[in-house]
């Protein structure tokens, strides 16, 4: 976990250098030919592995996971099949993620990667400083119930704190209590929708219009409710208030 921490920080710590121009940027050279020890060939097969892994790890331990459930929820409840789009919905979660992880962030540059841009840390000190905030912001959202299933499967002793908890222990417990938490908020996103379709379909079996699919006939009314109470705004509204 440590090594993809670190990769993610050298590459925010390249990037802000080359757009500020203090620095330049780092050349790679790879030499398979005589001379090439066998663990600078595996450092650089760890890093590549690690560039692919990375996407997954910011979404994971990010609020990314919550806000694109709940909004495929919604769309589900609406029954809009593909409208919105995944791509929108993907991009939305996604600066919806950014607003939310904005105080991590700003923390982490400003005491993690601007310090070690500057060569003022070290690459271990400035890890620290990232594992602190992003355990500060896992450690508010992840249940107790959660953490603690990992360690009755393994059988080790709790400790008295949060704070105590390894990372690899956090990380799964968080998704676990992310994913619990989108559920939560998409059951209730689906009952009013879930009426609406239940008093259409009586109407229509009252009439005898039994080979008329109700789904049919209650999506614009679906969607009508939804734009009169300001549907996005409101499920907007919760996502976030959720986090606090």
């Amino acid at each position: 976990m440590k090594g993809i921490i670190a990769t993610l920080l050298l590459l925010s710590a390249t990037a802000v250098s080359a757009q500020q121009g203090n620095v330049g940027l780092p050349g790679l050279s790879v030499n398979f030919g005589q001379g090439t020890d066998l663990v600078d060939t595996m450092q650089v097969l760890i890093l590549f592995t690690v560039l692919t892994m990375a996407p997954a790890i910011l979404i994971l331990c990010t609020c990314f996971t919550r806000i694109i459930v709940v909004l495929s929820f919604m769309r589900q409840a609406i029954g809009t099949q593909n409208l919105p789009p995944n791509q929108l919905l993907v991009g939305f979660a996604l600066f919806l993620s950014i607003f939310v992880m904005k105080p991590t962030g700003t923390a982490i540059y400003n005491q993690g990667i601007q310090p070690y841009v500057k060569k003022q840390i070290t690459t271990e000190q400035a890890l620290g400083v990232m594992e602190i905030h992003l355990r500060d912001f896992m450690s508010k959202q992840v249940r107790k119930a959660d953490i603690g299933l990992f360690y009755d499967i393994t059988g080790d002793k709790a400790p008295a704190t949060v704070n105590d908890v390894p990372i690899h222990y956090l990380i799964p417990a968080f998704i676990i209590s992310e994913l619990k938490t989108a559920f939560q908020i998409g059951f209730l996103l689906y009952i009013p929708f879930l009426i609406l379709d239940m008093v259409v379909a009586s109407v229509l079996m009252a009439m005898g219009m039994m080979m008329l699919p109700p789904v049919v006939v209650s999506l614009p009314f679906k969607l009508l409710l939804f734009v009169l109470v300001d549907g996005w705004q409101l499920v907007t509204g919760s996502i976030l208030r959720s986090f606090h």
